[in-house]
C-alpha cells in the first residue's frame, strides 16, 4: 500500500503497488455512489450503493495507448483458447525436431554434463556468431520428467526442494519430458542478477524458510537451451534450431524466462552490458553442437577480469582484523598431469561474516606442506590447508611471474569442484595453448561397472543360498524393481555375514563408494547433519548396493524433486500374534471400502508375516494430509471390523486384533521396496500381488528369491505398477469416505 490504507479506505481512495509477472506498478481503487453488482457481499463500512472502481495509473509499467497484458498463462505458456480447445504446441515440436534428424533417446537430467565455454578477454563481433547475457547465478539443468519437476546443479547435484517456485513453475509445463540448460538467477530492485540473494536462497534449509524466501526473494531460470524433448535427443542440432524452437516451448511471462541472444554484433553488445554493470556476455556459434565440456564453440566475455581458484593457505590477521589477513590461491595447470600452481594471494574484499565462516573451515583443514607449487613466498605466518575451498576473485592483470595483479576477493563457490579450477586466461604468462576439440557425438556417459566379492559365502544357510544367488536375485528382477527405486531416497540394511550374522542400516553413502553412483543431500533431524542418500537409477546401482551385502531395499514413498508428496498412502497390516487369516480379511475389506468410496488400491506382501495396502495418490497430498487420510481409512475398517481390527498402537492392549498402521506415512520414513528380499529364513520377497491372490489360500512364503523371478516371467506384469501412475479425483473420495464414517458412527 502508498499511505495508511485505513485511512485510504475510510476517504474511499486506496492507492497500491503490484509487482506480479502480468499486473506490476500502481494502481488505484476509488469507491463510487454507484451500486455494486447483484449478490455482493458488503463489509461493515459498506452500504448496496457502495462500488469501487480499479485504475491503473500511467507508469513505467503502463501508459495511455499502450496494449494490456499478454494473455498467455505464466507458467503453461497457453491461451484459454488454447486450453479450452487443445494446443498442438508439443506435437508440432516434436515433428520438426524428427525432421530435423534428432534420435530417439530421452535425455536423463541427473546425467548431463553441461557444455561450458573457454575465456577471452576482449568481445568480438562475427557473422556466424550469437551474443548472449552471462548471468551472475547458479548454472542449473531443469527437467520435467512425466509430473515432476528436477533441478540439478552443475555437480550433477539435486536442488530442486531450495528453490519450489521455480519446481512448480517447470512442473506446470503442459509437456510430459523436456530437459533444459538454464542460469537459476535472484534478482535485485533494479532487477539486476544478485549472487548473493541467491547465495542465502540455496543456504536454506527447512521447508517454511524456502517457502518464504520464494515470496520474498523468488529465483528466476533463464533458459538458453533445449536439450531433449518427448523422448528425443535436441543436442545435435545446430544451436539457433534448438534455439528458435525452445522459444516455442517456453512462457512469454513469469519465472521462466528464455534466454534471447544479438546476432554477429558482439562488440556493440558487450559495450551496452558494461554500461548496465551486467557481468558479461557468452558468445556462441550459431551451427554448434551441444557437447559435453569445455568448448572453442561458447567463448566467455567478461566486464571485469575474474578467476576461480583453490585456497591453499592463509596468513595470520594485523591490527583490529580478525579470522586471518590474506589466502594464499592456486589453480590447477591444463595438460597431464597437472598440478597446482600458485598464483598470489587475496585480502580485500571480504566481510567480517566472510572471515568468520572461511576461518573455521580452513582450521580445519591445516597441514604441513604447501599443496602447490610455484612462487611461494617466504612468510613465517602463513599457514597452509589442504585444497577444499574455492573462491573467485576479480584482478586487474598477471604479473611477469605469474601472480595476480590487484586481487580482490568477490566469493566463495561452492557450485564447482576443485579440479574445475584451471588457468583459463589465456593472457596468464607462458601459458601453454590448449585445444578443446569439437566433439561431434553425443556425450558418452561415465563407465560403470562392478567388482563382485564373496559371491559363494552363505547368506540363508538353510536353504543354502549365497551372496551370488542374491545378486542374480535382483539381477533378473531389476526391470521390475526399478521403477520404484527410481528417484528415491534408499535406506540399505547390510548383512555382510548373511541373516545370521550382525547387520547394520546404511543411510549415509560411505565416502569409498564409486563416484558414478547417485546420491541426493537431505537434511537429518534425527542426526542433526546432512545425509549423503543413496539414489538407485539403474541396473549398475541396483547391483554395486547389493553387493556390498544389502538384503531388503527400503524406500520412500516420495521422490527427490517432490520431497514432501508421497506418490502413494500405505496401510501396513501388522497382526503382531494375529492370525495371518484376519489380516487377509481387513486387506479385502480395505480393498472394498476404497472401491466404495472411488479409490484404487493395491496389495502386497510384507515379506515377513503381514500385508500392504497401497492407495496412490501422485504426489497430490502432503506427508501429513496421507497420514490423516490413512487414519480415516483405518478408523473405518476399525469400525467395520471391531473384533479383528484396531488402531490402538499399545501392542499389549491389542487384544490379538491386527493393526492397519497408518503412522507408516510421514516424511523420511521407508517401507519395504517392492520386490525386495528379506532376510529371514526362506527369503521371502516382498511380493505384488492380485487381489484375486488375496484370500483365504493365500501363502506369502511361496514368494521367494527362488519363486518370484518365474512368476513374473509367466504372468507378464506388475499388479502394483499402476499405483506410480494413476491420480484419483481424493476430493471426492474424502467426500465419499466421510459419508461412510458418517453412516457407521465415527465421532
Amino acid at each position: 500500500p502508498d499511505g495508511d490504507p485505513e485511512k485510504g479506505f475510510e476517504k474511499g481512495k486506496l492507492k497500491f503497488e503490484l509487482k506480479g509477472y502480468k499486473l506490476r506498478g500502481t494502481w488505484e481503487l476509488i469507491r463510487t455512489g454507484k451500486a455494486p453488482p447483484a449478490g455482493a457481499d458488503f463489509g461493515p463500512r459498506e452500504t448496496s450503493k457502495t462500488s469501487w472502481l480499479l485504475f491503473k495509473k500511467s507508469d513505467a509499467h503502463a501508459k495511455a495507448g499502450e496494449p494490456g497484458f499478454r494473455e498467455e498463462s505464466i507458467l503453461s505458456g497457453l491461451t484459454v483458447e488454447e486450453m479450452r480447445s487443445g494446443s498442438s504446441r508439443a506435437s508440432d515440436v516434436r515433428e520438426e525436431l524428427v525432421r530435423a534428424g534428432a534420435p530417439a533417446r530421452a535425455v536423463k537430467a541427473s546425467e548431463v554434463e553441461v557444455m561450458l565455454p573457454e575465456t577471452r578477454v576482449e568481445p568480438f563481433s562475427g557473422k556466424d556468431w550469437v551474443f548472449e547475457l552471462k548471468y551472475d547465478g547458479f548454472r542449473v539443468v531443469a527437467a520435467k520428467e512425466g509430473k515432476k519437476a528436477l533441478l540439478f546443479s552443475r555437480r550433477q547435484h539435486e536442488i530442486t526442494q531450495a528453490f519450489p517456485e521455480v519446481a512448480r513453475a517447470v512442473a506446470a509445463l503442459p509437456y510430459d519430458q523436456i530437459v533444459l540448460d538454464c542460469e537459476l538467477v535472484s534478482l535485485d530492485e533494479r532487477g539486476r542478477p544478485s549472487f548473493q540473494r541467491l547465495l542465502g536462497r540455496a543456504h536454506l534449509l527447512g521447508h517454511a524458510d524456502r517457502e518464504r524466501a520464494a515470496g520474498l526473494a523468488p529465483a528466476v531460470l533463464f533458459i538458453f537451451d533445449l536439450l531433449g524433448f518427448a523422448g528425443l535427443d535436441a543436442r545435435g542440432l545446430p544451436l539457433l534450431e534448438r534455439k528458435r524452437l525452445l522459444q516455442r516451448l517456453l512462457p512469454q511471462l513469469g519465472p521462466l524466462r528464455f534466454s534471447d541472444h544479438v546476432a554477429e554484433r558482439g562488440e556493440d553488445f558487450f559495450e551496452e552490458v558494461s554500461k548496465l554493470e551486467l557481468e558479461g556476455m557468452v558468445a556462441k556459434k550459431i551451427d554448434s553442437r551441444y557437447v559435453r565440456g569445455r568448448s572453442s564453440s561458447w567463448i566467455k566475455v567478461r566486464k571485469e577480469r575474474t578467476g576461480d581458484f583453490v585456497v591453499t593457505g592463509f596468513t595470520a590477521p594485523k591490527g583490529s582484523r580478525s579470522g586471518f589477513g590474506a589466502l594464499h590461491l592456486a589453480a590447477w595447470e591444463p595438460g597431464p598431469p597437472g598440478s597446482l600452481l600458485y598464483v598470489g594471494r587475496v585480502g580485500t574484499g571480504f566481510d567480517e561474516r566472510e572471515l568468520a565462516l572461511a576461518t573455521k573451515a580452513l582450521e580445519a583443514g591445516r597441514t604441513n606442506e604447501a599443496p602447490c607449487h610455484g612462487p611461494i613466498p617466504a612468510d613465517r605466518t602463513t599457514v597452509w590447508v589442504e585444497p577444499k575451498l574455492i573462491c573467485e576473485v576479480r584482478y586487474k592483470d598477471w604479473t611477469n611471474v605469474g601472480i595476480l595483479r590487484e586481487p580482490a576477493f568477490l566469493r566463495f563457490r561452492e557450485d564447482k569442484k576443485i579440479e574445475e579450477c584451471t588457468l583459463e586466461d589465456p593472457t596468464f604468462p607462458g601459458r601453454p595453448p590448449r585445444a578443446f576439440p569439437e566433439m561431434k557425438d553425443a556425450p558418452v556417459p561415465r563407465a560403470r561397472s562392478v567388482s563382485y566379492s564373496n559371491l559363494e559365502k552363505v547368506f540363508w544357510p538353510e536353504e543354502g543360498y549365497t551372496k551370488g544367488d542374491l545378486i542374480e536375485y535382483y539381477r533378473k528382477i531389476s526391470p521390475w524393481l526399478l521403477p520404484y527405486l527410481r528417484d528415491r531416497p534408499l535406506v540399505l540394511t547390510r548383512f555382510p555375514d548373511g541373516i545370521h550374522g550382525k547387520s547394520f542400516f546404511q543411510h549415509n553413502a560411505p565416502g569409498f563408494v564409486a563416484e558414478w553412483l547417485r546420491t541426493h543431500r537431505l537434511w537429518s533431524e534425527h542426526s542433526g547433519r546432512e545425509i549423503e542418500h543413496f539414489i538407485c537409477d539403474d541396473e549398475e546401482s541396483l547391483l554395486y548396493l547389493v553387493n556390498l551385502g544389502s538384503i531388503p531395499l527400503h524406500i520412500w514413498s516420495s521422490r527427490v524433486g517432490s520431497l514432501e508428496k508421497p506418490d502413494w498412502l500405505t496401510l501396513d497390516l501388522d497382526p503382531k500374534g494375529a492370525p495371518f487369516a484376519h489380516v487377509v480379511e481387513i486387506a479385502r475389506a480395505l480393498h472394498e471400502l476404497c472401491e466404495e468410496v472411488g479409490l484404487p488400491s493395491f496389495a502386497k506382501t510384507s515379506g515377513s508375516t503381514g500385508l500392504h495396502v497401497f492407495v496412490p495418490l501422485a504426489g497430490q497430498l502432503t506427508y501429513e494430509q496421507a497420514r490423516t487420510f490413512a487414519a480415516l481409512l483405518a478408523r473405518a475398517i476399525e469400525q467395520e471390523k471391531p473384533s479383528i481390527a484396531t488402531t490402538t498402537m499399545n501392542v499389549q492392549a491389542r487384544g490379538g486384533r491386527v493393526y492397519p498402521d497408518f503412522l507408516q506415512n510421514a516424511h523420511g520414513r521407508t517401507l519395504a521396496a517392492p520386490f525386495s528380499a528379506r532376510p529371514l529364513p526362506g527369503a521371502p520377497v516382498s511380493t505384488p500381488l492380485r487381489w484375486s491372490e488375496v484370500s483365504a489360500r493365500l501363502d506369502p512364503r511361496k514368494h521367494t528369491i527362488a519363486t518370484v523371478p518365474a512368476r513374473l516371467e509367466r504372468s507378464g506384469k506388475d499388479p502394483l505398477l499402476p499405483v506410480l501412475e494413476l491420480a484419483p479425483d481424493l476430493s471426492r473420495a474424502l467426500e465419499a469416505l466421510s459419508r461412510v464414517l458418517e453412516k457407521r458412527g465415527s465421532p
